[in-house]
């Protein structure tokens, strides 16, 4: 069975101008030839089935937003090949947009004086949708959400995690075979992030809706994702699922202690005796990942009970956003 998007080699160059300071600069620079080029994706190879959910991660600049550009034909790959349904992106950009729907977090796409039934009626026109399936997404969407108070509200007077749920509806209106989410529940409250995942595992397993994700939160990670792809710098870093990525870390473990003085400063002063660990700390715990390759946690423990009040403890495997931490700032060999 082929992938419904397939991706070989593909990169992506800008050529960007080499800027001078100040205002004789500026000047210079309007005359300037000085040029370099910056690769933003780098031969990146992968293909995608009808109806997964992928997590597209990386750190900000890593070339996840440049990627997703391509795939839906904003933007023209300097070299390589994508395949998206069949159909060249950028080649057959119309063609292209009625198999697919985008929601870029905190950018609307429905019509801001509008109440939002009205916003769903333009886009039934603009995407040719026949009255049976139009009836059938709406009756579909209350079944999921309750979006009877959102239909006649404007958008202008949504909630910012109203409208986002509401963008998330309008890209699926029109069944697209496949929807780019790019930080979709950044900004958003836990009640309505947990809606919104909800909501999209629904449309991806009743319609079979292949799902692109772009985010920072590994809570989305975690409660959608079947499979992720790290990218940083252009490269890609690993394409499996997040289990398998876990086991790369198999000597992690993260112990949380609770002590009797303030935690922030008991944090600083435990980083400073363990350098090679990584240590933070919330409300309730210090965390303090520890690599067994290098101490057992029973050893780290006992030293800090020896130099710090600890009233509390528990030991943790490594979480999925300590991992894809890891990755970021260490790479996967």
């Amino acid at each position: 069975m082929s992938a419904i998007i397939e991706i070989k080699n593909v990169s992506k160059e800008f050529k960007v101008l080499n800027r001078r300071e100040g205002l004789k600069g500026s000047i210079k620079d309007l005359f300037s030839r000085d040029y370099k080029i910056v690769r933003a994706v780098d031969s990146i190879s992968m293909n995608i089935q009808q109806g997964e959910i992928v997590g597209y991660l990386g750190p900000n600049g890593a070339g996840k937003s440049t990627t997703i550009k391509m795939m839906t034909g904003v933007l023209e790959p300097t070299s390589g090949e994508i395949l998206v349904d069949g159909n060249i992106p950028y080649k057959n950009r119309t063609k292209n947009a009625q198999k697919i729907g985008v929601v870029f977090g905190q950018r609307t796409q429905l019509w801001w004086a509008l109440p939002l039934i009205e916003s769903f009626k333009i886009l039934k026109e603009i995407y040719q949708i026949g009255d049976k399936q139009y009836d059938e997404m709406i009756e579909l969407y209350k079944s999921l959400v309750d979006i009877e108070p959102l239909l006649h509200k404007p958008v202008r007077q949504m909630s910012l995690g109203q409208r986002t749920l509401s963008d998330i509806l309008a890209a699926f209106l029109h069944d697209p075979k496949i929807v780019f989410l790019d930080e979709p529940t950044i900004g958003l409250d836990v009640s309505m992030k947990s809606k919104i995942r909800t909501l999209i595992q629904a449309l991806n397993k009743k319609k079979n809706t292949t799902v692109i994700l772009t985010t920072h939160d590994m809570g989305d990670v975690d409660a959608l994702c079947q499979r992720i792809v790290i990218i940083d710098k252009g490269k890609m870093l690993y394409d499996n699922d997040i289990e398998h990525l876990k086991s790369f870390f198999g000597s992690y473990r993260t112990l949380k202690i609770r002590t009797g003085s303030s935690l922030k400063e008991d944090a600083a002063s435990i980083q400073k005796q363990f350098p090679m660990f990584s240590v933070d700390s919330d409300d309730e715990w210090i965390s303090i990942l520890v690599d067994e390759d290098k101490s057992k946690v029973m050893d780290v423990l006992n030293t800090l009970q020896k130099s710090h009040d600890i009233r509390d403890m528990k030991l943790e495997e490594i979480s999925s956003e300590e991992v894809i931490k890891k990755i970021y700032e260490e790479g996967v060999e």
